[in-house]
């Protein structure tokens, strides 16, 4: 029930990450990194709330799924085994059809998972798989990691790092 748990809710979050994103193109006067921590922001809020309604749904699940493995024994165990698969399978098409406007969005999120790393002051913009970075951190070495997540986002094929060091 757990992989079957975190498939669902990687599959919510990049539905919700792809309604997110749609929502970018309808303010003119948004530079396009703005627009992107609009829609992450958005995101993060459906997540949080889809999360919570999966987990109550996912208890309800679980002990009705429980009940169906113990009646129907190997039959229902073999179902539930297909339908991961199958689960797998959606997430990995999903995370293939990654573009420029999903990759930005990956690099954007991890850049909000460092800690160290003000995501709010740095722009984030892809063409053709090329990741620029804009916008100022307080040292060279969070200009540097902010780099390497950057390289290591999935369908990155070059990074411009032209971030600024400014000490604050």
């Amino acid at each position: 029930m757990t992989t079957m748990f975190k498939r669902s809710a990687q599959v919510l979050a990049i539905t919700a990450l792809a309604f997110g994103l749609a929502a970018c193109g309808k303010s003119e006067d948004k530079t396009a990194g703005q627009k992107l921590d609009s829609a992450i922001s958005q995101t993060e809020k459906a997540a949080e709330n889809a999360g919570t309604k999966i987990e109550e749904g996912t208890v309800k699940a679980g002990d009705a799924a429980a009940d169906a493995l113990a009646k129907a024994g190997e039959a229902a165990g073999a179902a539930v085994d297909k339908a991961g698969e199958k689960m797998e399978e959606g997430a990995a098409k999903a995370g293939a059809a990654l573009d420029d406007a999903g990759i930005t969005a990956a690099v954007k999120t991890d850049l909000i998972k460092a800690p160290e790393i003000s995501a709010l002051q740095i722009n984030v913009d892809t063409k053709a798989g090329a990741v620029t970075l804009t916008g100022t951190v307080p040292s060279e070495a969070v200009k540097t990691q902010a780099g390497d997540i950057a390289k290591a986002a999935k369908g990155v094929t070059s990074v411009n790092n032209n971030l600024t060091v400014k000490a604050g």
